[in-house]
């Protein structure tokens, strides 16, 4: 597994620009969870393995809506098909959920269609600047900073699942 984010935008010391740092570790944490799941035979995939009850797949399905719904949906207020479409019945409160035809490379190709999204933002907009209203936010919307936190701290907290869940399954460890 990889140990430290990649550069691309930036993401070295010295990289200039905040969002440019987010952008890097965005790209090290996607790759990290994808390079995890694939580390997993199908079926293993598609199982739970806590009692949360979430699949691997699962959780690589949530993590693209997520950042669709921050960036997309949240930042940029653009009106997005099922921002909740990652749970149960468009719920935001109930259990994740991946149509049984959908497969990890699907799964990977939305986190990458989305991750170009969050690349386009964070090239172009400063981190201090404020959410646009009519998306996610009808009022008092975040700035991109806190967007970026928010999302970081996602990612970060599902990495560190998916690393029980893949020793669980017999899966590699370490990084």
């Amino acid at each position: 597994m990889r140990s430290e984010p990649e550069s691309g935008l930036g993401g070295a010391p010295g990289t200039p620009g905040e969002t440019a740092y987010v952008a890097a570790f965005l790209r090290f944490y996607r790759a990290t969870i994808i390079e995890k799941c694939r580390a997993l035979p199908v079926s293993e995939q598609r199982r739970p393995h806590l009692p949360s009850g979430w699949t691997p797949l699962e959780l690589v399905w949530h993590l693209a809506y997520v950042e669709r719904r921050w960036f997309v949906w949240g930042f940029l207020g653009e009106q997005v098909p099922e921002p909740w479409g990652d749970h149960v019945g468009d719920d935001p409160e109930g259990s994740w959920f991946v149509p049984a035809e959908t497969s990890l490379d699907d799964v990977v190709a939305m986190l990458e269609r989305v991750a170009a999204r969050t690349e386009d933002v964070l090239l172009r907009h400063a981190a201090e600047e404020v959410a646009a209203l009519g998306g996610r936010f009808a009022a008092d919307p975040p700035d991109l900073r806190w967007i970026c936190a928010h999302v970081l701290q996602e990612y970060a907290r599902h990495a560190g699942h998916l690393d029980v869940v893949v020793e669980l399954a017999g899966g590699p460890t370490g990084e």
